[in-house]
């Protein structure tokens, strides 16, 4: 939970966070915020699994659910929405937390400076629409 917050403090996306309550008793469906981050609890008798695709089902095409279940996955695509594995969200919250050094290291040593280009380094190759647009939501993390 401390990475996701840390990550959140540094790309400010809003990030809900799902836990399976279905077995935890005297623990009501309850919503906290944390850090920045929204945790959520499935309620009694219900799994976690049930309540992301709820939440899915709401937000279809807004969503970008991290997983590594394959049916959430692929009920998360019929419904429109991105799907990005546990590795790849993992990948890019700690290249984000390297960038972040980067910068502050980088702010030491601006003499140096950077040469902008507009080189281009070969044929476009254009993706499908939706493929575009799923990229675009794995970008902004």
């Amino acid at each position: 939970i401390e990475r996701l917050i840390e990550y959140n403090r540094l790309k400010r996306h809003p990030i809900t966070l799902v836990f399976d309550a279905t077995h935890a008793p005297g623990l009501l469906h309850r919503k906290e915020r944390v850090g920045g981050i929204d945790i959520r609890f499935s309620r009694l008798g219900q799994t976690a699994d049930a309540l992301i695709k709820n939440m899915v089902d709401r937000q279809r095409e807004q969503a970008l659910v991290v997983t590594a279940d394959q049916d959430i996955a692929r009920v998360a695509e019929l419904k429109g929405a991105t799907v990005v594995s546990c590795l790849d969200f993992g990948e890019r919250i700690s290249r984000a937390e390297m960038m972040e050094e980067r910068f502050f290291d980088s702010e030491e040593s601006m003499e140096e400076g950077w040469t902008p280009t507009t080189r281009k380094k070969g044929p476009a190759k254009r993706p499908s629409k939706k493929d575009r647009k799923a990229l675009l939501k794995i970008k902004k993390l």
